[in-house]
């Protein structure tokens, strides 16, 4: 949860997924509809999806033990290098590297490394490497993380308190609030998109599940057309009389941004739609939604 989430954002989360799943088996037997929607908001939807692949597999292949060794954490679904190190280390204590954000901060620093990111990460990899220790790995992982976290910050850096400012280069040069450097980011495109909000007389709505891959995959959502660059092409998904609203529901992703134009309709019971299926307004819970179609939802309901 906290790849690209802050702590502020996960802890709900966190506490609520352990006390309702509080082991790997339990994860594992989970419906697919409720990790999803116990995870909305959190966003990065794909993490929610390989969280089940990988309980799943822990329990269908490792006889429900999660795995120790660092090979067979990297062949777990989605477990990268990061979080195969963090788990050998902080869970097996195992001397494997672990290197997040935090610690390629603290290593640009420590060895004034002034290559940018993402080309130095495999330079910072191999820098911090060299410091792993082969006894309490796990507490020198979380140490060095928390020291990027708490005092090696991205600006302002607690030099005086830091335990390496001795070694740091970057401070004794004075590059520290240049580092590490990064390319400049790309500009982040805007896609359109159209979401139809559609309510039944009886109160029921008109949800679609997404499809497994792509952004939002799994997840609960109004039907709509494809999100393209241009103007999108209608994809009503029922014969109604449609109603615009004014405004349109603006959200980003990592890659672009998006301006969602919502149209909304109130249909007969006898109404069938050609995607997507109806729930009863006493099963609809509108925090079950990603973020950009509680958005889409506000928009309807406001005033």
């Amino acid at each position: 949860m906290l790849q690209q989430t802050t702590v502020a954002a996960v802890k709900s989360y966190f506490i609520n997924f352990t006390s309702r799943w509080p082991t790997v088996i339990d994860l594992a037997n989970a419906k697919d509809a409720d990790v999803m929607a116990a995870w909305a908001g959190l966003g990065y939807y794909a993490r929610a999806r390989n969280l089940l692949k990988c309980a799943r597999t822990v329990r269908d292949v490792f006889d429900g033990i999660f795995p120790s060794d660092h090979a067979a954490l990297l062949a777990l679904p989605g477990i990268g290098p990061y979080t195969a190190a963090a788990v050998a280390s902080i869970a097996f204590d195992q001397p494997a590297t672990v290197v997040d954000g935090n610690v390629e901060r603290v290593m640009a620093r420590l060895y004034n490394e002034h290559t940018p990111l993402p080309t130095a990460k495999p330079v910072l990899t191999c820098l911090a490497e060299a410091l792993t220790p082969t006894t309490r790995p796990g507490d020198y992982a979380q140490a060095v993380m928390d020291l990027g976290a708490t005092i090696c910050t991205p600006r302002n850096p607690a030099c005086g308190l830091c335990p390496w400012r001795s070694p740091c280069q970057a401070r004794h040069l004075g590059t520290a609030a240049n580092l590490p450097r990064k390319l400049p980011k790309k500009r982040k495109p805007t896609r359109h998109g159209i979401a139809y909000v559609v309510q039944r007389v009886d109160g029921a709505w008109l949800l679609e599940t997404r499809p497994d891959k792509g952004l939002l995959g799994g997840m609960l959502g109004w039907p709509g057309s494809v999100w393209v660059d241009a103007d999108p092409d209608e994809a009503t998904p029922i014969q109604a009389e449609w109603k615009t609203c004014s405004a349109k529901a603006r959200h980003t992703f990592t890659h672009f941004h998006l301006l969602l134009t919502v149209k909304t309709a109130l249909v007969p019971m006898d109404r069938s739609p050609s995607k997507g299926f109806f729930i009863d307004p006493q099963q609809f819970d509108p925090a079950s939604l990603p973020t950009v179609m509680r958005k889409a939802f506000v928009l309807v309901n406001s005033p």
